[in-house]
């Protein structure tokens, strides 16, 4: 499964990545709004192509500085899908995605606008993003009591750096038979075997990427990167195989930003690790163990520094 975000400033550089992904048997494009242009080149991409590929998009981050334009409510919504829609050209979306939980819109309300426009055909299905357990089994409370559409899929970080959706996210999602479309496989590269300890990084990334400079995640790379190797396995080989050999997980979502990237990542589409490298892997990161944290990971409002512990009559002034 193909993934795109901002990091190529050449859209047609890109719809070539795209089309060769397509050719090689991706059958599912994932974008969003707030990823640049991305809906656009997806759209450009897309053409005469759309029905061979299941296309899936998100809503909810900031499109701008109107506090309007973002989060999970019915007015926006509705608008988000239109703009969605005349982006990537088509007449309806696959998967429509929250791309992070709203904490300001309840969720009745949510439901409800995606279900109107499942009813509607300008989507087939909707899901969630980094959505945390307790919250999806509320969705789906409501759903069922409201008789409403209900999430179908749902989008966490998921790689050997950070497997903490093992402990309530993936049991929950396949309790509700929900699909589970894993992103940051590669642990925003530091799964790439490029990212070493007592190496320059890149400057670049590590500027944008803190987790890039955590001792403890350098550690866990440092016993990976020998166990690839014993594996006959490349680090980026290793990690997106670890990513679908989770029964609760559906598919792994390949990022490329250049020619050489996807052909690396296609090459080790198809492998499967044995039980012998999954358990020394568990030996280095424990099942349901987060180390560190991913810098693009959903943080509560309520777990933020400036929140914590303060009375409640206080946050509305943070």
């Amino acid at each position: 499964m193909f993934a795109t975000q901002v990091g190529n400033a050449d859209p047609d550089d890109s719809i070539q990545i795209i089309h060769k992904a397509l050719d090689a048997g991706i059958n599912l494009v994932d974008t969003a709004d707030a990823y640049g242009d991305s809906e656009e080149v997806v759209g450009r991409a897309l053409k005469g192509r759309r029905d061979n590929v299941v296309l899936t998009t998100k809503a909810g981050r900031p499109m701008g500085s109107d506090p309007n334009q973002q989060g999970a409510s019915r007015r926006w919504i509705i608008t988000a899908v239109e703009n969605s829609l005349r982006r990537l050209q088509t007449g309806h979306i696959d998967v429509y995605q929250i791309h992070r939980p709203d904490p300001g819109t309840d969720i009745e309300e949510t439901l409800s606008a995606l279900t109107d426009l499942v009813r509607s055909g300008k989507i087939r299905a909707f899901g969630t993003s980094s959505m945390p357990a307790s919250n999806l089994v509320e969705a789906h409370w409501v759903a069922e009591r409201r008789g409403l559409e209900r999430f179908r899929t749902e989008q966490p970080p998921y790689s050997i750096l950070n497997r903490g959706i093992e402990r309530e996210v993936l049991p929950v999602a396949q309790q509700y038979g929900m699909g589970i479309l894993a992103w940051g496989p590669l642990g925003q590269g530091m799964l790439t075997g490029r990212v070493r300890r007592g190496q320059d990084n890149d400057v670049t990334r590590a500027k944008f990427f803190t987790a890039f400079s955590d001792e403890r995640r350098l550690d866990a790379v440092e016993r990976l990167i020998p166990l690839a190797g014993q594996a006959g396995l490349s680090m980026p080989h290793l990690a997106m195989a670890f990513a679908i050999s989770h029964p609760g997980v559906t598919c792994a979502l390949l990022c490329a930003r250049a020619m050489d990237q996807l052909d690396d990542l296609l090459a080790g589409v198809g492998i499967v690790l044995s039980d012998d490298v999954l358990d020394r892997i568990d030996e280095i990161v424990p099942p349901g163990t987060d180390i560190g944290n991913l810098d693009q990971a959903y943080v509560p409002a309520i777990q933020k520094t400036e929140l914590r512990r303060r009375p409640l009559s206080d946050r509305s002034a943070v």
